[in-house]
């Protein structure tokens, strides 16, 4: 093999390893001994008593971030020089994690060290009741910007499916007015009318809107579990609950909840007000937060309820299943959304999701980016357990 190929793999086996060169024969000088000293400062933390210097230096004086938010935010930067930024935020969220950092994200130079996230905008929301006035600028700064990002990504390709879809299901073979003929749909419709000695199609059938998309067609509830393992879902949440509301033909309520029932509708405009608005954390009573949401449907038959929680009920089972029932009795579509974030399979109630299941209520995870093409077939009134089946990678209950 080529010295230099043997090189670069003993290299490369050396920075997955860790430690020292004793089991490689490889020593790390410049930038690759900065990024080992940044990974052992995390992944090495168990091996000293937490006096290494966290962003540099040789990793036998001792691994670990200590416990000062100045050397915490040295690494930060380090990590941020030495790796991309999907890489960057897997480290941050293990740092938090692991080496229980939470207390120094209360620091406002942690926070202008971070990459923004969607965990970290989680944890931040975690510690909202305890954050001094400086920290919260900046924590909104943070949240600011990820919120931004997510919408620009999210933004348009929802409103894109749900006008679609929208349109769609406003569709009639009666139209009222010439202006509401869908021309290119009643033409193709009827091609099997073509009189070829005529040169024309005669329509047995027109093919239209049976209005402008000017009033409230579809009203959407987003009922949301702020328990601590859903943070990732009510920030994705909240964006996308921004986007509905921003859409005339829908007319959207958010709704949030643990032991308690919180109505954040009216800071649909902001979601940064808004995620500021929930309380990660504490328990769950999901049957009285559907009994709230009951509340607000005021046209069943047009109205789509969207439950997203990991179903760990600590109200009322029963109730909580018999309101399901009556909602779904009463023409509105029932979705129950096991985790709204991409880090795949969720951890929830089996128990609660298959009995929401035997009562026509699907159950599943949803990705962000699957989430358009959930809405769009909701409004469409297609069948939601076909759709989770064939579209997304986690089976439906």
């Amino acid at each position: 093999m080529d010295e230099r190929l043997m090189d670069e793999r003993l290299r490369r086996w050396r920075l997955v390893l860790g430690g020292d060169a004793d089991g490689t024969g490889c020593a790390l000088g410049g930038n690759d001994a900065q990024m080992d000293a940044a990974l052992a400062a995390l992944y090495n933390s168990g091996r000293g008593s937490g006096e290494g210097q966290g962003g540099g230096g040789d990793t036998q004086s001792g691994a670990g971030l200590g416990a000062s938010a100045p050397r915490v935010a040295r690494w930060l930067g380090d990590i941020r020089s030495y790796f991309p930024s999907t890489v960057v935020q897997v480290m941050q969220k293990d740092a938090i994690e692991r080496l229980n950092l939470t207390r120094l994200l209360l620091e406002p130079e942690m926070l202008e060290a971070v990459e923004p996230d969607v965990h970290l905008v989680g944890t931040l929301l975690s510690l909202n009741r305890v954050m001094p006035e400086t920290a919260r600028r900046s924590a909104r700064a943070v949240v600011r910007k990820v919120v931004a990002d997510l919408e620009r990504r999210l933004a348009q390709r929802t409103r894109t499916a749900i006008t679609g879809a929208l349109d769609r299901s406003a569709r009639t073979h009666r139209p009222r007015r010439v202006a509401d003929i869908d021309w290119d749909r009643t033409i193709r419709a009827n091609l099997k009318n073509y009189l070829p000695q005529r040169n024309t199609i005669v329509p047995s059938r027109l093919v239209g809107y049976a209005r402008r998309q000017r009033a409230v067609i579809r009203e959407v509830t987003l009922c949301i579990d702020q328990s601590g393992s859903m943070a990732a879902s009510v920030v994705y949440s909240s964006v996308f609950g921004a986007v509905l509301a921003s859409m005339r033909s829908l007319r959207t309520s958010l709704v949030v909840f643990d032991t308690s029932v919180v109505d954040l509708t009216d800071q649909l405009h902001d979601p940064v007000e808004l995620l500021f608005g929930t309380q990660l954390g504490g328990g769950t009573d999901i049957n009285r937060a559907i009994a709230y949401c009951q509340g607000l449907i005021t046209r069943p038959a047009n109205s789509i309820f969207i439950l997203i929680s990991d179903l760990y009920e600590g109200g009322v089972r029963e109730e909580m299943l018999r309101r399901a029932a009556a909602m779904t009795a009463a023409g509105v579509q029932v979705i129950v959304l096991l985790a709204l974030s991409d880090e795949g399979q969720p951890h929830y109630d089996r128990d609660n999701a298959e009995a929401l299941a035997a009562l026509g209520v699907p159950a599943f995870a949803c990705t962000p980016d699957a989430f358009p093409g959930l809405m769009a077939a909701a409004i469409e009134r297609r069948d939601i357990a076909q759709w989770a089946e064939r579209t997304l990678s986690i089976r439906a209950t």
